[in-house]
């Protein structure tokens, strides 16, 4: 099958286990704005953020490392599956012992959200928990996708997405368990996801106990092992503007901070689709890479754009449907998450590049530069412009991981950018977010205009990448 080919179809999959699924979840945005207050809202993602900060501390990042060598011919699936189950399995059971402990070193981090230390000990338990089964889940999710199983791996996102569903309405509707139901309704639905892949997939075959190949697990760990701070500092610089919000302007600004991070999501939703097929294809199609990697990041970026600029458009109306009315002060908010979400987009293809050279370092060290970057322009502009200074700080810390990243993956795969389409493309979107922000007169009018103009600006580009796939299907 040809490569473009291939990767459409891969995509399409998951487009129908992942767009189906992670819409159910957006539109679950109404039930939580209306059940759960500001707070308690700012509060559940937060114990969410430090669960996922948890996960590759336990299991020392090796989750990165199942989709990666799962998808290598010269390694048995065993050794790569038994490795990761273990490591995680025994991750879970350090932390468990280590609760104790734990409630000293979150303490001072959650009072910066206004969490009491009484609070955090009494989620401790639930925090512990979401953390083994997101683990678990992820392991059985990426070593499916591994193994190519795509439409098995599209099924289990509805199906989790379902779960997920189901167990909100009973535990925060039918139960009103509030925080707890919101976090207890995520870990019911992945330890159930978990056991629907571990049998359809036939996963206890890949499950040795014995004879496990140790330079793989290694090699594992060596790949792994610079992504955990890797991960901490995503975690830093998608956590530390609520942190400051809550410091600086209260917990429930960082509650409207939140919500509006929940639109620009729309973004993310059509990025990660495309990601998951990206990620089997950059590390197979080998032949003609150099084209192939400048043909797809030009492609989707202009996606990006134009998806981009409508939810700008739209933004208003989208927090006007999703939230109750307690909510709707955070629309002013949306549309710099918005850009941001873009250069996250496209920071994370150029990520596919280390992932594909096993270049994991690179990664970790554009993260912290982004990282540290983020957190002092967090403390200058939050003071000065409230909550969209955390917003800003955010844009200008991807834009700068982004083009480190273009300058530093250049001596492995040699991508063409179009340059002038790019900057283009940034200056309409930001004029958009400004003639919003400060609902200039007729700002609608200028809006839309400029959404016809990137939507004309980027066709062309789509177009041709639709013609040539469909030329090689014919042919």
């Amino acid at each position: 099958m040809d490569k473009y080919k291939r990767l459409v179809s891969n995509t399409l999959i998951f487009a129908v286990g992942t767009f189906s699924s992670k819409v159910l979840v957006f539109l679950l945005m109404p039930l939580y704005t209306r059940v759960l207050s500001t707070e308690e809202y700012g509060i559940t993602n937060t114990i969410v953020d430090m669960g996922n900060l948890l996960i590759p501390l336990i299991t020392l990042g090796i989750v990165n490392a199942i989709i990666r060598f799962g998808l290598e011919k010269n390694i048995r699936k065993s050794d790569v599956f038994s490795t990761g189950f273990f490591m995680i399995l025994l991750g879970g059971v350090i932390l468990f012992c280590l609760q104790p402990v734990l409630v000293p070193i979150l303490s001072p981090l959650m009072q910066l959200m206004e969490m009491s230390s009484e609070h955090v000990s009494q989620n401790l338990l639930l925090l512990v928990v979401f953390s083994f089964t997101s683990a678990m889940r992820s392991l059985c999710h990426q070593f499916v996708r591994a193994r190519g199983m795509v439409r098995l791996y599209a099924v289990n996102g509805i199906l989790s997405t379902a779960l997920t569903i189901l167990f909100n309405v009973i535990y925060l509707v039918v139960l009103r368990w509030g925080v707890v139901g919101y976090v207890l309704a995520i870990i019911t639905a992945d330890f159930l996801s978990t056991c629907f892949l571990f049998f359809c997939a036939d996963l206890q075959k890949f499950l040795r106990f014995r004879g496990i190949d140790l330079g793989v697990s290694r090699s594992m760990l060596r790949y792994a092992l610079p992504l955990i701070p890797n991960t901490i500092f995503w975690w830093i610089i998608n956590l530390s503007d609520r942190l400051m919000i809550a410091a600086f302007m209260g917990q429930s600004y960082n509650g409207l901070y939140v919500a509006a991070y929940k639109i620009p999501n729309v973004i993310i939703l059509l990025a990660g689709i495309f990601s998951d097929a990206w990620q089997m294809s950059a590390f197979t199609e080998m032949q003609g890479r150099n084209k192939f990697f400048t043909k797809v990041f030009n492609t989707y970026s202009s996606l990006l754009f134009m998806a981009a600029s409508g939810v700008i458009l739209f933004c208003r109306v989208m927090i006007r449907i999703l939230v109750s009315d307690a909510y709707y002060e955070c629309w002013k908010y949306v549309p710099i998450l918005v850009v941001t979400t873009t250069f996250t987009c496209m920071v994370d293809f150029m990520g596919s590049i280390y992932m594909t050279e096993k270049k994991s370092l690179h990664s970790m060290v554009t993260t912290a530069i982004g990282a540290g970057a983020n957190i002092f322009l967090n403390l200058q502009l939050i003071p000065t412009y409230g909550v969209n200074g955390a917003a800003m700080a955010s844009l200008a810390s991807y834009f700068l991981v982004f083009f480190i990243r273009v300058l530093d993956t250049r001596k492995y795969v040699q991508i063409r950018f179009r340059w002038l389409q790019l900057c283009v493309n940034f200056i309409l979107v930001m004029g958009e977010c400004y003639l919003m922000i400060k609902e200039v007169p007729l700002w609608i009018l200028w809006c839309s205009l400029i959404t016809v103009v990137m939507l004309l600006l980027n066709m062309k580009e789509l177009l041709e990448s639709a013609r040539k796939i469909l030329r090689r299907r014919t042919a």
